[in-house]
């Protein structure tokens, strides 16, 4: 069975803008009700310029291009993120990502993914994601 993805493919880029409203949601949607990621005054106080991005927001972003480009259907398998940098409310995040390897299980075709999330020309994050693909 030929592989329907090849080392290189790039992933289509995708951006979203992270206001605090979208923050707000996030925090309502996964109950981490941290300050951090809310209080404007609270955050100010502690010398941040804006409230905080939580850190499974950028996975979910993450997850979310894999979902995009090979299927809803497709499973992750694994995520393993590293965080560089902080993202702020009001920053638009863009994601992007390329297929580093392709293989095959007894479950069906496997691909690994290499993903960045970056603000402008600075990368707050990476991913290296491992996707099961539905036959």
């Amino acid at each position: 069975m030929p592989a329907q993805f090849e080392v290189g493919d790039p992933l289509p880029v995708f951006g979203r803008d992270l206001d605090q409203a979208r923050l707000v949601m996030y925090a309502g949607a996964t109950w981490d009700w941290h300050r951090l990621h809310y209080d404007t005054a609270y955050v100010r106080e502690h010398k941040l310029p804006a409230p905080l991005v939580d850190g499974q927001m950028l996975g979910a972003l993450f997850a979310e291009q894999v979902h995009r480009h090979f299927d809803p259907r497709a499973r992750i398998i694994a995520m393993k993120l590293r965080f560089r940098s902080m993202v702020y409310a009001g920053e638009r995040v863009e994601i992007s990502g390329e297929v580093v390897s392709v293989g095959y299980t007894d479950g069906g075709e496997t691909v690994v993914c290499r993903q960045a999330a970056a603000v402008g020309s600075r990368t707050t994050s990476t991913c290296l994601t491992e996707v099961l693909l539905p036959r």
